[in-house]
């Protein structure tokens, strides 16, 4: 029996909403709404007693999968881990296709983010780099650069 019906959404915890969302943005996402969500509804679902979030969804161009950013403002946001890597257990990384790695890569260090590592190659038909985002996220930026392999 299948129980998904579709792929709705990723949510990341994140200190700075509007930074983050920036981030985001910048990357080419759209912001979707935003808002602000406390009481009985999320205290049950996090089961974080006292939570008030404050969120915002963005969605892809191509009106895929979205992202959801939610901000702790009651309690205090837990820190994670900001130099996480890949071995470490968990969601390790949101992953975009872009037009131009090198130009998006320039875009994002000039704004202070950098490379997790550095460019890898798939047999001449893509291009992938991993980014740290605001508060450590790592963010997979890849290119379709030739033809597909089998």
């Amino acid at each position: 029996m299948t129980h998904v019906r579709r792929f709705d959404h990723v949510g990341l915890t994140v200190s700075d909403l509007e930074t983050a969302t920036a981030f985001f943005v910048a990357l080419g996402l759209e912001v979707e709404g935003t808002g602000s969500v406390q009481g009985e509804f999320v205290e049950t679902v996090c089961a974080v007693p006292g939570a008030h979030c404050e969120i915002a969804v963005l969605r892809p161009p191509d009106g895929g999968c979205r992202l959801e950013l939610s901000s702790f403002v009651e309690p205090e946001h837990t820190p994670g881990s900001p130099h996480a890597l890949a071995t470490e257990l968990g969601l390790r990384n949101v992953s975009f296709e872009v037009a131009d790695l090198d130009v998006v890569l320039g875009e994002l260090a000039a704004d202070g983010y950098g490379l997790v590592g550095g460019v890898g190659d798939w047999e001449g038909s893509v291009r992938m780099a991993y980014v740290r985002g605001p508060d450590g996220i790592v963010v997979s930026l890849f290119e379709q650069t030739g033809a597909t392999g089998s």
